[in-house]
């Protein structure tokens, strides 16, 4: 097992890593709208930009391990309003440019932070 960690993500807020590979797998970590300094400037914008700097920070993370967004098996994502399904939808979809990894959404009750949308991976390497 081996722990990934990259500046260019935002720093775990607690005990835990950015993502761990075992074998040829990785898991992440769920991504919120943080920069990859830990500013929360984001985190006052709507679903469509935290939507974007999330996956920014789920490909960052992929990278830094080795993988990608292409390489991306299983997604989660956690959503504070499932309103916002449609509009996460379709930024989603044009950042995986085709690829269709299996995903769930979930409506939450509260994200970190007070995060719009959380989401996390699993990706071969």
């Amino acid at each position: 097992m081996e722990y990934v960690k990259t500046a260019d993500a935002p720093q775990a807020i607690g005990p835990y890593s950015q993502a761990v590979k075992v074998g040829d797998m990785l898991y992440t970590s769920g991504q919120i709208a943080l920069k990859p300094d830990g500013s929360e400037e984001i985190l006052s914008k709507g679903v469509e930009e935290q939507t974007k700097q999330v996956l920014e920070n789920l490909e960052n993370v992929l990278k830094a391990a080795g993988s990608s967004l292409q390489k991306v098996i299983k997604t989660t994502i956690f959503l504070a309003d499932m309103d916002d399904f449609t509009k996460v939808n379709a930024i989603y979809e044009k950042k995986f440019a085709g690829h269709k990894p299996a995903r769930s959404t979930v409506a939450v009750k509260s994200l970190p932070k007070g995060a719009l949308i959380e989401i996390e991976a699993i990706a071969k390497l």
